[in-house]
């Protein structure tokens, strides 16, 4: 869109008048012309003073929020696209803490915000892989030595341990000149053999060639794949065989969890990597590219505050 704003500054001054940004989304959203949400009919009527339409099809009410993250918000879609333009911009993230100082919202409102643009950001897609594929798995979660002890006692945790920690797999397919590398992510429940192979099956094309480590989960994937390990015991990297993509991927992760979010809980843990996903997979768009791609993705998309904060026994343990 020729429209669009380069820079935050821009995106402000922009989008201050909420008629600009209310026909931003209207043109991104609906190209094609306005249609009801409810029954995709496009015989309507606008009613100035509520900034809606009323469907002559259905009889309902609708706004450009309908059906969208934006859904019963009562936050002006100015201070909305303002906080979709710094999350989907901020290489290491961005707390919820620094979009309430810098919007005027509180804490707690930020915080859901982060969280329904982070559901815009999930690519729900089904393509898989191919080509020159690593993959490779990572443990999230505080260090022993900064926990109470009673903490440790009541986990069973020791030392540098994996326990009462979360397990990240990850899958990345090389890139080239022409197109950068994409990753996919997923939190799984342990690193045992169906539980790894599932997970590359699911996101590899068959015949494509797997890199991995020596962990033995990964035996057995010579039927369907062309696969290469690496015993980082010994070294790092050997010719093309390296899982050193995936490697950097993780302490991107790492880096944005542990320096900008500082405590995250399991349940949550797949929004963190939704959003960290999106700008690595759109990391060679401009900030104006990756912010209309987010803001493309909105429709079809909707989290209700109850369903964030449904009380669970993971949501209780505090990894970081």
């Amino acid at each position: 869109m020729t429209d669009t704003p380069q820079t935050l500054q821009q995106a402000i001054v922009h989008f201050a008048d909420k008629n600009v940004a209310q026909q931003y989304l209207v043109n991104l959203r609906w190209p094609d012309g306005v249609e009801c949400p409810y029954c995709n009919g496009k015989e309507h009527s606008y009613i100035t003073p509520r900034k809606a339409w009323h469907c002559k099809a259905c009889k309902k009410r609708f706004s450009v929020k309908v059906g969208t993250i934006f859904e019963d918000s009562p936050i002006g879609l100015d201070k909305w696209l303002a906080a979709v333009w710094m999350i989907a911009n901020a290489k290491n993230g961005i707390s919820s803490c620094e979009i309430s100082r810098s919007i005027g919202v509180t804490q707690k409102t930020a915080w859901f915000m982060l969280h329904r643009i982070r559901m815009a950001m999930q690519s729900g897609s089904f393509e898989k892989f191919s080509g020159d594929i690593e993959t490779d798995e990572t443990y999230i979660g505080g260090k022993a030595e900064n926990m109470h002890e009673w903490t440790k006692l009541c986990k069973g945790i020791q030392g540098r341990g994996t326990v009462g920690k979360a397990i990240v797999s990850g899958v990345l397919q090389r890139g080239t000149k022409e197109e950068a590398s994409k990753v996919k992510t997923r939190v799984i429940p342990n690193i045992r053999k169906h539980t790894l192979h599932k997970q590359v099956r699911d996101n590899v094309e068959k015949g494509s060639t797997l890199y991995t480590d020596e962990l033995q989960s990964y035996q057995g994937l010579n039927a369907d794949f062309i696969h290469h390990a690496i015993n980082h015991a010994i070294e790092y990297a050997r010719d093309n065989i390296h899982t050193n993509g995936m490697e950097n991927y993780w302490s991107l992760v790492k880096r944005a969890l542990r320096g900008t979010y500082v405590n995250c809980s399991p349940v949550h843990l797949f929004r963190y990597l939704d959003e960290e996903n999106f700008r690595f997979n759109n990391r060679r768009d401009n900030d104006s590219m990756r912010f209309t791609t987010v803001l493309s993705m909105v429709a079809g998309k909707r989290l209700t505050y109850a369903t964030l904060t449904q009380k669970t026994e993971l949501k209780q343990l505090r990894l970081f």
